[in-house]
């Protein structure tokens, strides 16, 4: 194995991806095959997922994918989908929490609903998977290489932002200090846990604004590095997270964002100088 391959390779780990068949969460299975990771895809639409697994298979990638239904929003679903896992595998070495909701709606008419929802999902579901997982993700720790949690955060969750999605933009600020809880008392055994907080990419949550290649220009023109991201930039983040160039990184906050979480226009005395 060459020096690149030993920092960034995922060769013979086991991964789950929640929410992997669409959007981001495709985004990270895609990295984690191609790295040659065995990829467990999991969502509420089975079907689909196993459609996925079946492409991402006939990549001639060293990983490989299986998929099947899993859903993360009842305690019944969530041990439905611990019991499926458990048959798969007794190891588990990645744990990615990427299933998630949104819900946008103006101030006056935003329901009650919407909270209960999406932080359920969002926040309650990612809590309960992974300490469910625990056993298997214990499985597949060492001092040597960590067992890796990554959780889907969002930009939404760093800057003060809502544009209607308000229950969202508080549940990903709630899934980015649940990390770093994560991060200091999973440590002891072994397991590292950061989030990504991405900022606008192709998916079916943002297909409102990105579904054509015209509206994803205009929406990177609002970006400071001019662009939407990539399925390469999730990827290459995957890879370094769970590799083992990334086994001494824990709490992080990954900002996947073109710099939109450090762009300000404030300009406190430049005004003054003009």
């Amino acid at each position: 194995m060459g020096y690149l391959d030993s920092l960034f390779s995922v060769a013979g780990k086991t991964a789950l991806v929640t929410g992997g068949a669409t959007g981001i969460g495709r985004m990270v299975a895609t990295g984690l095959v191609q790295g040659g990771a065995i990829v467990l895809i999991a969502s509420r639409k089975g079907e689909a997922c196993e459609a996925v697994a079946a492409e991402l298979n006939a990549l001639d990638a060293p990983g490989s994918a299986v998929g099947f239904a899993g859903d993360v929003g009842t305690q019944e679903g969530i041990e439905a989908l611990v019991a499926e896992v458990k048959q798969r595998t007794g190891v588990l070495n990645i744990l990615i929490n990427n299933a998630g909701v949104t819900w946008g709606e103006p101030l006056d008419t935003f329901p009650h609903l919407a909270w209960q929802k999406v932080m359920n999902i969002n926040v309650g579901g990612l809590f309960t998977l992974t300490r469910d997982l625990l056993p298997l993700l214990d499985a597949g720790s060492s001092d040597d290489d960590p067992a890796r949690v990554i959780n889907l955060g969002s930009v939404m969750g760093t800057q003060p932002v809502a544009e209607g999605a308000y229950s969202y933009s508080a549940s990903k600020a709630a899934v980015h200090h649940l990390t770093k809880i994560m991060a200091n008392e999973f440590a002891r055994r072994r397991i590292t846990v950061n989030a990504f907080a991405p900022g606008p990419f192709q998916s079916k949550m943002t297909a409102f604004a990105t579904a054509s290649e015209e509206q994803a220009k205009k929406v990177g023109g609002g970006v400071p590095l001019g662009r939407i991201g990539s399925p390469d930039d999730i990827a290459g983040a995957t890879l370094f997270l769970c590799g083992k160039g990334g086994s001494y990184i824990s709490g992080a906050i990954l900002p996947l964002d073109g710099g939109l979480s450090v762009y300000s226009n404030m300009g406190l005395f430049s005004h003054a100088l003009e």
